[in-house]
């Protein structure tokens, strides 16, 4: 008892007693500078519920997630795999595809948002390339060649999935660290025995082998960038403010919004309980259906 109790009294004062300063004041209207504090019940999570734009908050948030961490796992992992099957040059690539993870992403923002302008960016002048040329036979990019391109950051049907795409790229080269360092525990011994089996193709030595035994690192590494998916803040702050049409509008950024730019600190607060119940509630049922499935060594 007396070994735990400084790890529990710090659990205690750094975790559950601002957790529960934040669920106690999710039920009132504080504001900070302000001598009265009068309780609201439930005012503000019906207010989050009814209203159109936090809805749209949800969307954005599920949306961003539902995009961003099966495409950067499934990313992490090829590109693991792609640097394991190297005999020169496995430093250099692991070192190109981490640069993004060790950069500032607010630095990072900026480059992308003038990369991602509508008139000097690169991205719309390469596009702008490809006029004139077999591309065109796909509708869309005929279109954008006559229409001009989109403002990626400044329409509401694209600026979600380009926020999603810098997600992607800023992410799936911690998650190709975590394969790595996951492929080094798969006996080699494995792949001989499996040889003898006749399973010489490399797919089917990866479904059987190599996917199995990277069972307990893919718990790992989808828990990890769910998390940091639900998170994210930086880039919508520094390019998008929640807009166009709040079509950006995730969870962290709102909490943001209304408990510090707004100084709702209720309805921050009341948004912050919500999005805690939300991962929670993500991280069991990842935990129930997904890890039972999983082969420990």
């Amino acid at each position: 008892m007396v070994l735990f109790a400084p790890a529990l009294v710090l659990l205690i004062l750094i975790l559950i007693v601002p957790v529960g300063v934040a669920a106690l004041l999710s039920f009132t209207d504080y504001t900070l500078g302000r001598p009265s504090i009068d309780w609201v019940g439930l005012r503000n999570y019906i207010d989050i519920f009814t209203g159109s734009s936090y809805r749209k908050m949800i969307v954005a948030t599920v949306l961003y997630v539902a995009l961003v961490v099966p495409a950067s796992v499934f990313l992490g992992l090829g590109a693991a795999l792609l640097i394991r099957s190297l005999n020169v040059g496995q430093s250099f690539y692991k070192t190109v595809y981490f640069l993004p993870v060790m950069a500032s992403l607010l630095a990072m923002a900026i480059v992308w948002e003038f990369a991602l302008h509508p008139t000097l960016g690169i991205v719309n002048r390469t596009l702008a390339m490809g006029c004139g040329t077999p591309l065109e036979l796909w509708s869309w990019f005929a279109r954008s060649c006559v229409d001009g391109f989109p403002l990626w950051l400044g329409d509401r049907d694209y600026a979600l999935y380009t926020l999603a795409f810098i997600g992607i790229w800023q992410s799936f080269g911690f998650n190709m660290v975590l394969y790595l360092a996951g492929l080094t525990s798969v006996p080699t011994e494995l792949y001989g025995a499996a040889a003898m089996d006749g399973v010489k193709r490399g797919w089917e030595r990866f479904r059987l082998i190599t996917w199995p035994m990277l069972g307990p690192t893919t718990v790992f590494v989808v828990t990890i960038t769910m998390i940091r998916s639900f998170q994210v803040f930086d880039t919508v702050e520094a390019l998008t403010h929640g807009g166009p049409a709040k079509s950006t509008y995730v969870m962290i950024y709102a909490i943001y919004e209304k408990g510090i730019a707004q100084n709702l600190v209720g309805l921050g607060a009341a948004i912050t309980i919500l999005f805690l119940a939300f991962v929670m509630l993500i991280s069991v049922a990842q935990r129930r259906f997904v890890e039972r499935k999983v082969h420990y060594q």
